[in-house]
Parts: structure tokens; sequence; C-alpha cells
């Protein structure tokens, strides 16, 4: 893990979760195996040398397989200190993913629900101003920063867990969070996000009022996608709001 530069202007937390319950790997229909539990998470502060890992036995000698109800409370209660503290939560895909999760396996729906329309989720943001989302790893190229890992996935996380190979898991959720921030905290200083498509052709978005909480992003026009596959609408990420 590389040392951290100081923070740019807004402070900002990264989150992201990993979670437990291994899924076919050819499958991205999640919501169809639930509850999946929560292997492990990290946050990162703006000006933090390096993320905070979360899991469950964390005081026993080797990383329980899933977070218990109260380790769960116990992240979601400081994700709400540190927005009393002035930092603003940032992900990618949190909005649809991370925070669902959190709701389910922590019972503090309402909790979760404030934290997720509050916090700022880059992707969502991109969707509500394209009509379509980015993914991290492409973002992230069009930015010149390292990429995501190619040897582990989101969908192959929770099967590494299981094998044991927690540490490698670990590694991957600290890498995706140290990405999440550098992204929110450069676009934001620029302006600008860039990133690179399937076919390899660089693309732009403004970002003229830096980046927007779910409850501004939200408020954008709407742009047709008819045409894309799979169908961007918001309301797969914000169904479970209520």
């Amino acid at each position: 893990m590389t040392k951290r530069r100081r923070a740019w202007g807004r402070k900002y937390l990264a989150f992201d979760i990993e979670t437990a319950k291994v899924q076919p790997a050819n499958s991205y229909d999640w919501k169809s195996y639930r509850p999946l539990g929560i292997s492990c998470a990290a946050t990162f502060l703006s000006g933090a040398d390096e993320p905070l890992l979360w899991h469950g036995g964390a005081y026993q000698k080797r990383p329980a397989k899933r977070m218990n109800r109260q380790e769960v409370q116990e992240l979601v209660n400081y994700l709400e200190e540190q927005v009393e503290c002035g930092y603003t939560i940032v992900t990618w895909n949190g909005l649809g993913f991370d925070f669902d999760i959190l709701a389910e396996e922590s019972g503090m729906l309402e909790k979760c629900r404030n934290l997720a329309i509050d916090h700022v989720d880059m992707m969502f943001h991109a969707l509500c101003q394209l009509g379509h989302g980015i993914s991290l790893d492409s973002a992230a190229k069009g930015m010149d920063l390292v990429g995501k890992n190619e040897d582990l996935t989101g969908i192959l996380a929770p099967q590494f867990w299981a094998e044991g190979k927690r540490k490698e898991v670990l590694e991957y959720v600290a890498h995706d969070v140290e990405i999440t921030l550098e992204l929110a905290e450069i676009c934001g200083a620029r302006g600008l996000l860039r990133w690179v498509t399937r076919s390899g052709a660089g693309r732009k978005l403004v970002l003229s009022n830096g980046w927007l909480p779910v409850c501004l992003a939200e408020k954008l026009p709407r742009t047709g996608t008819s045409w894309m596959w799979p169908h961007w609408s918001r309301a797969r990420f914000t169904a479970w709001l209520g």
C-alpha cells in the first residue's frame, strides 16, 4: 500500500464490502442468493495512510467466516460517526449494493438508508448524468490510476474467503477503497472523470458541480438508454430505499 498524499478539499470516507456467500461464477443475479453475509469491509479516510479493515473475529488469530450482526452494526455506527465529523462517504456502486447489503446484515435499515441517500456513489452519479454506468476499473484506467486486481473479482472473493485465502481478499478490498478514494479526490479536484470503454476509446464526464450525493444525482434529467444492455434503470439501485 502506498503512502497517502495530502487530502484535497472535501473530506471523504471511501467504503466497500465483500460478501460471504459463494455464488456461481457466471451468475450476476446476486439478489436471488440473499442473505449474502459480509466477509469483510474496508474504510479509508482522506488524509489517512492506509485503509481500516473490518472482518469478523477481530480479536481472534484468524478472521471469522463472516461478520456477525453486532460487528456489522459497529461498522454502521462508525460510518455515522465519521459523517458527523464532517466526512462524506464515497463509494462505487455503494447505493445499489454495499448499503443494501449493509442494511440487511445490520438490521439498521433506517440508518443505512439515510447514509446511502446522503453519500456520493460515483457510479450512480455517472449513471444519472450519462444514462449508463461505468466500471471502477475503466474509470481508474481513464484517470491513469492503478486498476483493479485482475486475479480476483467481487464474484470470486467469497470463494477465496471460503478457501481460507483471507489475506488476499483483505488486500483486494483495501485496494478497491484506495482506488475509490483516489478517484473521488482527483476527479473532484479536476472537475472531470475520464474512463476507457471496452473498445479502448477514451470518454469523459464533466463534473460541473463536483460529485453529487445520491439525493441530488437522482434529480438530474433522465437520459434514454433503451439501446443499452442491461437496461440502466435508476430503480435497480434505489428500490431497496423504499
